[in-house]
């Protein structure tokens, strides 16, 4: 439907926010921490599309990884779907490769799903939909 978000890993939220709060002249207007993914996230508005903060919790997950491995910087780039399920079986069937079998409870009031980089050229891509 859209791109609905870009994340962005950091290694400070805080700091990241009002960074981002003077690049876009938009106030945050959402953190939230999502346990299971061992991350916070910052929100703000940018048009039609949002910017995502995210900040790893603990050492093991995986934004703590990315960061690692490659440094700050975009992490993910989210599309908008209307059905999440259909939308992950449709892509399985042409051979993507899904990196959770079941859609997920993400942040903003979402149930995501990723598929893995290596079929997607490197970009890591989320699904997300607006939980009913």
């Amino acid at each position: 439907m859209k791109i609905e978000h870009l994340g962005i890993a950091v290694k400070d939220i805080n700091a990241s926010v009002q960074l981002f709060e003077q690049l876009l002249n938009t106030p945050c207007y959402k953190t939230e921490e999502v346990a299971t993914e061992g991350v916070k996230t910052a929100f703000f508005h940018t048009g039609e599309s949002k910017i995502e903060l995210l900040e790893a919790t603990h050492d093991a997950s995986p934004i703590a990884k990315f960061i690692a491995k490659k440094g700050e910087g975009i992490h993910h780039i989210a599309f908008e779907v209307e059905n999440i399920e259909a939308e992950m079986k449709r892509l399985a069937a042409l051979g993507f490769e899904l990196l959770n079998a079941i859609p997920k409870n993400g942040a903003d009031n979402k149930l995501v799903c990723f598929l893995h980089p290596k079929g997607t050229n490197g970009v890591l891509v989320e699904l997300c939909q607006e939980k009913p």
